[in-house]
């Protein structure tokens, strides 16, 4: 025999008699070594684990730059921002603005188009002047505009992208950035100019009570309840369009010029005040994200009901549209829909005429 070769078969059998008549069985040995080498790993493993955590949840890292936010590596509410607003605002916005257009089609199949109960009288009353025009019509036309490059942004790469193609898609967004920029601050101008000029005339009252009861008077066609100026659904559009207005102006400024203010941190903040308990020291990541949710659900929401406005000043009542257009409304219309503001409208022309018929003639003293 070989000794070259007997050596090494006669010290691997006598390894094999060592593992099988020893104190432990081989298996176990063999699982005792492993484990050991698993023990001697494990803290190493522990420690990438738990730095690998700390970056997940956002930990803040050193970086030598002056933009401090690039310490934070993953930033993982992006996720859930990206989760929401392509899920559920995304679906709840479409259904809100589709659901809308439903209920005023079922509306106008069953209701009809609201006449002048007593036709055109074919005298004219002033509902609004010049400056009450411009304001309206300076933030109805940038809302519509703002609207539209809005809509593009949350929906435009499902719907325009397929059927126009990248570079045109790539074109219309890029125009339409530069649009909504710009003309916010025309919208902005329009909600002060609206705010201060009918502010006195849709404070809440009494009568509002009256005319939700009678549901504002468009379920029946012979009975329409006293309202002033405004009543309690146009005071509802109002303080929509102002509250909602001022609202998504001040997120829309913290998306333009970002990272400049804590616009919710110092919102919540005053909210804890009165117990609410929400979160307060938010990074400037966080603020940004939370600007544009808050943006694009008020201005949903405001979409939403601004629809059924332009139903109601449209096809949807007589004589509506003639209020912001020539401003003149004929005084049967102003009657069924505004009697208490006719009378007074009314009072203070017989006032004007009074003091004409008293007023001393040219040259007397």
């Amino acid at each position: 025999m070989n000794v070259r070769n007997f050596i090494p078969r006669l010290f691997a059998i006598l390894s094999l008699a060592v593992l099988l008549l020893g104190g432990m069985p081989a298996a176990e040995r063999l699982t005792g070594i492993a484990a050991g080498a698993h023990a001697q790993q494990a803290p190493a493993d522990a420690g990438k684990s738990d730095v690998w955590r700390a970056i997940r949840q956002g930990e803040q890292g050193y970086v030598s730059i002056p933009d401090k936010k690039a310490g934070v590596l993953i930033q993982s509410e992006g996720e859930n921002w990206r989760a929401f607003r392509n899920g559920p605002l995304s679906t709840w916005g479409v259904w809100g603005m589709v659901g809308m257009l439903g209920l005023l089609a079922l509306f106008f199949v069953v209701r009809g188009r609201i006449r002048i109960e007593h036709g055109k009288s074919g005298r004219l009353i002033e509902r609004f002047n010049g400056l009450e025009r411009f304001s309206h019509w300076l933030t109805a036309v940038s809302f519509i505009a703002l609207g539209l490059t809005g809509l593009n942004i949350l929906y435009g790469r499902y719907v325009l992208l397929p059927v126009i193609g990248p570079e045109a898609f790539s074109a219309i967004s890029l125009a339409g950035k530069y649009v909504h920029n710009y003309i916010s601050f025309a919208f902005m101008l329009g909600i002060v100019l609206i705010l201060v000029l009918w502010i006195k005339d849709n404070i809440p009252s009494k009568l509002d009570l009256t005319w939700f009861a009678q549901g504002g008077g468009i379920f029946s066609k012979h009975k329409h309840p006293p309202a002033k100026k405004f009543n309690a659904g146009q005071k509802i559009i109002f303080w929509a369009v102002v509250l909602g207005g001022i609202s998504v102006s001040l997120s829309g400024l913290a998306l333009m010029f970002p990272f400049e203010f804590a616009f919710f941190g110092k919102t919540f903040a005053a909210l804890n005040v009165f117990g609410f308990g929400l979160p307060e020291n938010l990074t400037m990541m966080q603020e940004m994200q939370l600007s544009q949710l808050w943006h694009a659900i008020v201005a949903l929401v405001l979409l939403v009901l601004i629809i059924a406005h332009i139903y109601i000043g449209t096809v949807g009542m007589e004589g509506a549209f003639d209020a912001m257009g020539s401003g003149m409304v004929d005084e049967n219309w102003a009657k069924e829909h505004h009697s208490l503001w006719v009378d007074e409208v009314k009072e203070e022309e017989r006032k004007a005429r009074g003091a004409a018929r008293g007023a001393p003639a040219p040259g007397d003293d």
